[in-house]
């Protein structure tokens, strides 16, 4: 899931998608999230729900319309405004979609999954057969690898209930071989490449290590929110990958494959990957190129509201199991937040808010981090990981906001 490859953090105008082509990408909301009848329980209803006499006090930096560049290569770019988000579940039709290549309407009846390669026994399993297996849920947050990479681009993300049957067990019926390192995940989504002048049809690809792939947690999909997958989503049935970034969930599952060396697919060798200078032991800088993989640790400050004089921050925090979540005004300390309870889903997004009394009059900023259970803590803008990064995956550097009291 991605904006186009030729962005970088740095080339943030519509020159820069200038030369962009073989992606569709299309963002449809993400953020505005108003069926209370998805919340997992009364709770998560009322978390965000605006009181009688709260007003939501509206940030000085709102994020700017997509390039026209980028509104002519890819269509509307429907992107929301944090301030929307209202409930803890993300309604299907306002969840962000971005496709790599075409976007496929299967039927049904004809679909098959193939799991073949380095196994002992090859499976090809309709989608009736996958109903007939155990069903397991999953609560989960998908954000896009490039969400935050841009400033017009920060509401793909979104929060939902997943329900399909769980992969291992279908590996292990499978048999990997042990030459078998790497599964990779093909979708029915296909598009032309060329690669030394030689064009061909290749389909979209992501892969796993064999551990990876065996997580417990992973699914092969068929239902969002209770309702059976929408075809934007990967209809009859997607990869979820709870903790990873949303390209590693494959939409449009045809085909598992077990091979015996690592995927160099695009979107493993080419796209979908960070580039930054790292420090070796002797202080050199080196560039690196990484692929984009599990989720990182981060939140945002959502919205802030006032009733009575009286102001509260309200934020998200993700990526990974989260400990706590701290809050600076301008240049003042750090303060705890209240992670509102009810949220034990590991998987998903846990809401929070600060009460600030002591809010005066003008300009100030607003600047949340998150620290997870092994105390890594978010990363500041300045710090090398975010500031010597030259591409726009994987932005889960701390977020400032700017508003205006009175």
């Amino acid at each position: 899931m991605t904006p186009p490859e030729s962005f970088d953090d740095h080339s943030q105008t519509p020159s820069a998608l200038s030369g962009v082509s073989r992606r569709d990408f299309l963002i449809r909301g993400s953020t505005l999230l108003a069926a209370l009848a998805l919340s997992d329980s009364p709770l998560y209803a009322e978390m965000w729900r605006i009181s009688e006499g709260e007003k939501v006090v509206p940030f000085l930096d709102q994020a700017p319309a997509p390039p026209d560049a980028a509104v002519r290569q890819y269509g509307d770019l429907n992107t929301r405004n944090w301030e929307q988000l209202s409930s803890w579940t993300t309604p299907n039709e306002d969840f962000f979609t971005v496709s790599h290549y075409n976007r496929p309407v299967l039927k049904a009846e004809e679909w098959r999954l193939n799991i073949d390669g380095l196994v002992e026994r090859p499976i090809s399993l309709n989608l009736e057969q996958i109903h007939a297996r155990p069903r397991q849920e999953v609560t989960f947050t998908l954000e896009c690898g490039g969400n935050h990479g841009f400033d017009w681009f920060t509401g793909g993300i979104g929060n939902a209930r997943w329900a399909g049957t769980p992969l291992a067990p279908i590996l292990r019926a499978a048999g990997i071989k042990k030459a078998g390192i790497d599964v990779v995940f093909f979708g029915s989504d296909e598009g032309d490449e060329e690669v030394r002048d030689i064009k061909m049809k290749q389909n979209f690809s992501r892969s796993m290590s064999i551990e990876e792939a065996l997580a417990p947690a992973n699914l092969l999909c068929y239902e969002m929110n209770g309702d059976p997958l929408p075809p934007l989503h990967g209809f009859p049935l997607r990869l979820i990958a709870p903790g990873w970034y949303g390209v590693a969930n494959v939409k449009w599952l045809k085909r598992i494959e077990v091979v015996d060396k690592r995927w160099a697919g695009r979107f493993m060798a080419k796209d979908y990957v960070t580039i930054r200078q790292e420090p070796r032991d002797n202080g050199e800088l080196v560039w690196t190129q990484k692929v984009v993989g599990p989720a990182l640790l981060k939140s945002v400050t959502a919205k802030v509201t006032v009733k009575n004089g009286t102001h509260r921050i309200y934020g998200a925090a993700w990526g990974r199991p989260i400990q706590r979540v701290e809050v600076r005004i301008d240049d003042g300390p750090w303060r705890a937040a209240t992670i509102d309870r009810g949220q034990e889903h590991e998987f998903a997004w846990k809401f929070w808010h600060l009460d600030w009394k002591e809010a005066v009059a003008g300009e100030h900023t607003i600047t949340s981090r998150a620290i997870d259970r092994a105390g890594e803590v978010q990363p500041a803008m300045g710090e090398p990981v975010i500031a010597n990064k030259r591409t726009y995956w994987e932005s889960n550097g701390q977020i400032t906001r700017r508003i205006r009291i009175g």
